[in-house]
């Protein structure tokens, strides 16, 4: 009797306990596996609560969230040229980032954050970007489930 009370004792300690949030890596490069001016990986799934860590591997580049493409209450971001940024996602749906400087190179990329529900909304921005920026998104949209 006393092991099957720890037993359960143990396992309500478990269930209180928060899952640990997890960080991914994006690395922000002049030269990537898929081409010139890259986030890799230019998609990423997370959980709300998770945070993607935007690495500044090459010079000339920064993470920061294209205007109505991201979900209704989230919290834009904006990273400065060369400069590491950790963005923790709370908020589920898709968050398309740019790099400022290099948008019309094709320099996007895409989070999604649990369900995908502002799918829509973000297509409909994707069609408005310059450039290559528009090529790519669309890419990273069809990626997305």
């Amino acid at each position: 009797m006393r092991i099957l009370s720890t037993a359960m004792g143990i396992a309500a300690v478990l269930a209180a306990v928060p899952a640990v949030a997890r960080e991914v890596q994006v690395k922000m490069l002049n030269k990537g596996a898929s081409g010139a001016m890259v986030y890799e990986p230019a998609f990423v799934t997370i959980q709300p609560g998770d945070s993607v860590r935007f690495l500044s591997v090459d010079k000339g580049h920064n993470a920061e969230t294209i205007a109505g493409m991201l979900p209704a209450g989230a919290t834009p971001f904006k990273g400065k040229i060369n400069e590491e940024i950790v963005v923790r996602f709370t908020k589920p749906g898709l968050y398309g980032y740019k790099c400022l400087p290099h948008l019309g190179m094709g320099m996007v990329g895409l989070v999604q954050v649990g369900a995908a529900s502002n799918k829509p909304q973000v297509l409909a921005e994707a069609s408005k970007l310059p450039g290559l920026g528009k090529k790519t998104m669309a890419t990273l949209l069809a990626r997305v489930k």
